[in-house]
């Protein structure tokens, strides 16, 4: 994890983390830069590096003052970019009363160099709106936790996501931030970049097994695949729950809902590492497309009583990892459908039995 490289000031934020693997690396850039983004860049070498010019990264017009190199080994790149937070409350009629919104490339944002961990492999990025006339944040605070890892594994704490090595974590919280409504409820909006030739797709899963994330039985996926040989090329992966509690219990769980994925009638802040990277063809040759995650149920008193929500999600590359029956969940599976087939089998054997001893319980008649 590299923080600001090349850089000796701490009032920006980039964040550059390098898995290198057999014969390739990923690269993740994380930076609050204009809105809070990630770069994802899959390259066919070990020896790729990242490029910052950071003079022209903080100018007017960044273009092109982020690249990979050398340019002819990358084989793969995207972007996540977390845009806006909405705030409504439903009014009479089952109207929606939207406030003014959240906009994440307005806020300003505390150095990550203090959140760093490089043994966990963690950061954060906490914001307040630059200017705040509600008050709402006087006390509270927006934050992304990201997590990066080195092998495949489970998250401990609640939704216990499945990871691989090719993903890492990020975590969108709100802490202490007063609603401005009696039942409030919130929206997180982001947008994806994706090359031409790629199209982006929403995927519900559900299962019969939450053993890891209890009452939940849906997850939702935001896949990338090439429209030439239909492979999938990254993902975002989160469970369709998220948590009132900074120490997660089944019972803290708020209620979640993806809005569906859209073509963004809008553009993307020209200050971001996006324009940085991808250049001036972003909503061209670059395709944007939206999605809402609400969180609330349908009074929205979950976070009027907390003050305090969470929601995880797992970004990658490659195909999303599968959740499988664990060997205790098969046990017990095991155990409930085969006690009945021997119980049948054993009283099948008794009556069989007991019809043979009563007949041969009599004297044959001469």
């Amino acid at each position: 994890m590299q923080y600001n490289p090349g850089w000796n000031n701490s009032s920006v934020n980039l964040l550059h983390v390098r898995a290198v693997g057999p014969s390739d690396t990923l690269h993740y850039i994380w930076s609050s830069i204009g809105a809070p983004t990630v770069l994802l860049v899959a390259t066919a070498s070990r020896s790729s590096t990242l490029c910052v010019n950071w003079t022209q990264l903080l100018s007017p017009a960044p273009a092109g003052a982020i690249w990979i190199d050398p340019p002819s080994s990358v084989v793969y790149s995207t972007a996540v970019v977390f845009t806006k937070v909405f705030e409504y409350s439903e009014a009479k009629m089952l109207e929606e009363l939207f406030y003014p919104t959240y906009d994440l490339s307005d806020f300003s944002w505390d150095s990550v160099n203090h959140t760093l961990n490089h043994t966990a492999l963690t950061a954060e990025f906490t914001g307040i709106p630059a200017t705040d006339p509600s008050g709402s944040f006087s006390n509270g605070s927006l934050a992304f936790r990201v997590t990066a890892y080195e092998a495949s594994g489970r998250d401990g704490p609640l939704p216990s996501l499945l990871h691989t090595a090719n993903s890492s974590k990020v975590e969108f919280v709100l802490a202490g931030v007063v609603p401005r409504g009696n039942s409030s409820r919130f929206v997180l909006e982001l947008a994806t970049v994706e090359e031409t030739g790629v199209a982006q797709k929403l995927r519900s899963t559900r299962s019969i097994d939450d053993e890891y994330t209890p009452t939940i039985f849906e997850m939702l996926s935001l896949v990338a695949k090439s429209q030439n040989d239909s492979s999938t090329l990254s993902f975002l992966q989160w469970k369709a729950t998220a948590y009132g509690s900074q120490t997660p219990r089944r019972e803290d769980s708020i209620q979640c809902r993806s809005r569906g994925l859209q073509a963004a009638n809008w553009s993307l802040p020209v200050s971001s590492i996006v324009h940085a990277y991808f250049g001036e063809g972003v909503g061209s040759t670059y395709t944007v497309s939206a999605i809402n995650i609400s969180f609330g149920g349908e009074d929205g008193k979950v976070y009027q009583e907390k003050r305090y929500l969470s929601w995880s999600v797992l970004l990658g590359f490659g195909q999303p990892p599968k959740d499988a029956f664990s060997p205790l969940v098969i046990s017990i599976m095991a155990v409930a459908l085969g006690t009945p087939m021997v119980m049948l089998l054993v009283g099948s054997c008794v009556v069989l039995f007991a019809q043979r001893k009563r007949y041969s319980e009599y004297e044959p008649i001469n």
